[in-house]
């Protein structure tokens, strides 16, 4: 079985992109983060016709988490426990989805950015990274995995610049430890084995042409529960999909981190 987890920034706009995205690489379950729309708004008749099922999660055009399977899709569950919403008054955000698909769990996550590192947002984001490791802990018996846009790079290798990363989010001590506590956990960043070493980044900033200057970091992951990390035979970044060269209109600013099971 083929998983990917790709945040499109947009799934409206990058409809074409995922459609042969799909069809090139054969995915079996796709992840997307940022869909950026509410579900009766998602473009889903050319999915559906390819065979995919959806489960979709979307309030405005901010956030928005989807699967796709054509491998079956069960037990469809909207947020995890605990989730804690942001706003005043609180409010539940689009950035958790899960299901059931082929046997694994796989949970779609658009971790929250966190702005700034004295801004609420950043609050926000690492007491929603604690409450989803407390859900998670139950979780590790099965196959899951835990599948998105982190918007964090665990370490150094995985921003091209840390001096112009040393005061902003992303890397911080503490976002960088709630990271860590789910692999002390159990879990398993499964594709980096595959993806050794500085460069392989999955997400550009449409700044300065960052992607052709390979000016990027790793924020999207694949954390894999013991049963399923076990599971791994490959994995791989499609730089395809974020070459402004290849396939159809602007591409997303992240690309695809795609994991293969046996």
């Amino acid at each position: 079985m083929r998983i990917a987890t790709w945040n499109v920034n947009s799934l409206r706009t990058r409809i074409d992109r995922v459609e042969a995205f799909l069809q090139r690489q054969q995915v079996d379950v796709l992840a997307l983060q940022e869909t950026k729309a509410r579900e009766d708004q998602l473009p889903l008749m050319g999915l559906q016709s390819l065979g995919y099922e959806v489960a979709a999660a979307g309030i405005n055009q901010w956030n928005g988490v989807a699967i796709l399977s054509r491998v079956g899709l069960e037990d469809v569950q909207v947020g995890f426990p605990e989730m804690p919403g942001f706003g005043d008054p609180l409010t539940a955000e689009a950035r958790a989805i899960g299901a059931t698909c082929g046997g694994v769990r796989l949970w779609s996550l658009y971790v929250p950015n966190g702005r700034k590192v004295d801004d609420p947002h950043y609050v926000y984001k690492l007491d929603w990274l604690q409450r989803l490791r407390a859900a998670a802990g139950d979780w590790l018996d099965d196959d899951t995995a835990l599948v998105g846009d982190w918007n964090i790079a665990p370490r150094d290798e995985d921003v091209f610049d840390m001096a112009q990363f040393r005061t902003s989010t992303h890397v911080t001590p503490p976002e960088r430890a709630a990271f860590q506590a789910f692999l002390d956990e159990g879990y398993v960043d499964v594709a980096r084995p595959h993806t050794p070493g500085p460069g392989s980044y999955t997400y550009w900033d449409y700044y300065r042409q960052r992607f052709e200057r390979n000016r990027g970091l790793r924020i999207d992951f694949v954390l894999g529960s013991p049963s399923l990390a076990s599971r791994v035979t490959a994995a791989f970044v499609d730089l395809d999909e974020r070459d402004p060269a290849q396939g159809t209109g602007k591409p997303s600013d992240h690309a695809p981190v795609v994991v293969d099971l046996d």
